[in-house]
């Protein structure tokens, strides 16, 4: 629920800046932005609870640890990537296949309620689907909306 408040709140913020500034509305650099604040916002966590996040990637996975670090570097990569228009394309793209990649590491923490982070197993529970996977969609047409289909209006 965190990433959904820190992409909504940080795309209303910029949005209203960009108001302020040009005078105009600027709804793909607001949600490009704020899929970008997020991804910072997530990226992070891969460092400072990289314990808990280990135990959300499936057991036969070998190497969790440096999964952990290598996808949060890629959080951070594609945050980057959607702020500069030529790259938003590919980076949005990309994008929409990693959070397809780690819906399975979600599910998987769910059955298993992993609290990633106090590292324990005492999170949610299967009930956090609920939640999870339709907050995973709106990622997805976010990213698809303000990253591919409005792309050519930058």
């Amino acid at each position: 629920m965190k990433p959904l408040l820190v992409l909504l709140i940080a795309s209303v913020v910029i949005l209203l800046i960009t108001h302020s500034i040009s005078g105009g509305w600027d709804y793909v650099i607001a949600g490009n932005l704020g899929m970008a604040a997020m991804l910072v916002f997530t990226a992070v966590g891969h460092f400072i609870y990289s314990q808990g996040m280990m135990l959300m990637v499936p057991s036969f996975i070998p190497g969790k640890r440096a999964l952990v670090y290598v996808t949060g570097g890629i959080e951070a990569l594609f945050a980057i990537g959607l702020c500069m228009p030529s790259t938003r394309r590919l980076s949005a793209d990309l994008l929409i296949l990693f959070f397809l990649l780690i819906l399975p590491a979600n599910i998987n923490a769910a059955y298993k309620s992993v609290d990633y982070q106090t590292a324990t197993y005492e999170g949610r529970g299967i009930n956090y689907l609920w939640l999870r996977i339709p907050m995973q969609v709106f990622f997805i047409a976010w990213a698809a909306y303000f990253g591919l289909i409005v792309e050519q209006n930058c």
